[in-house]
């Protein structure tokens, strides 16, 4: 039996995710064992941006009006410029992030997933990482930004862009494990 076994991962997204900072954890969480939702503001489907273009659809399991933070074991939240900016103008999208985050679970932002963590005012103090156009916002907010692969740190894993999702899913994999050991 896996380590991370029937733990469950929230992944917040909306129109304009970065198609593989949602789809790679995805599958490397639901290979690993864990059980995996896709909430966003509105049912159906959600869809990506590739490169420069729209990239393709991914069903949302959950809309947020019914997500409840209790529910889950950890939160991902993938980049793009799109997503993460659309999302850091819903008050339930910050409530959710920081009701995850005040429980103890991990919340793990990638490329430009931090604006929703330097909008829920949880960079504060902590030390993070994110793609490089985004590290003045990530100061402003009062954080300590790093230009590394990963960085943990009071329960938020960071990373900066596509390149670093192995890091990056290993280190939630990883964080999720240590919940399950802990429990």
């Amino acid at each position: 039996m896996s380590k991370v076994s029937d733990k469950k991962v929230a992944i917040l997204a909306t129109d304009g995710f970065e198609q593989s900072e949602l789809e790679v954890p995805q599958k490397k969480l639901k290979e690993a064992g864990a059980i995996v939702h896709v909430i966003s503001l509105e049912p159906g489907t959600i869809c990506g941006w590739k490169g420069t273009d729209w990239g393709h659809d991914v069903g949302v399991d959950t809309v947020l009006d019914e997500a409840k933070p209790e529910d889950y074991d950890a939160l991902v939240l993938p980049g793009g410029v799109i997503n993460p900016d659309l999302l850091r103008t819903q008050p339930k999208a910050i409530d959710f992030i920081k009701a995850v985050h005040e429980a103890g679970k991990p919340v793990a932002a990638i490329c430009h997933g931090p604006w929703l963590l330097a909008e829920a005012d949880l960079v504060r103090g902590r030390r993070v990482t994110s793609f490089h156009s985004i590290q003045t916002d990530v100061k402003n907010a009062g954080g300590q930004w790093s230009d590394e692969d990963v960085v943990i740190d009071g329960g938020l894993i960071t990373s900066r862009t596509p390149d670093d999702l192995d890091v990056f899913c290993n280190a939630v994999e990883e964080a999720l494990a240590d919940a399950a050991r802990a429990a």
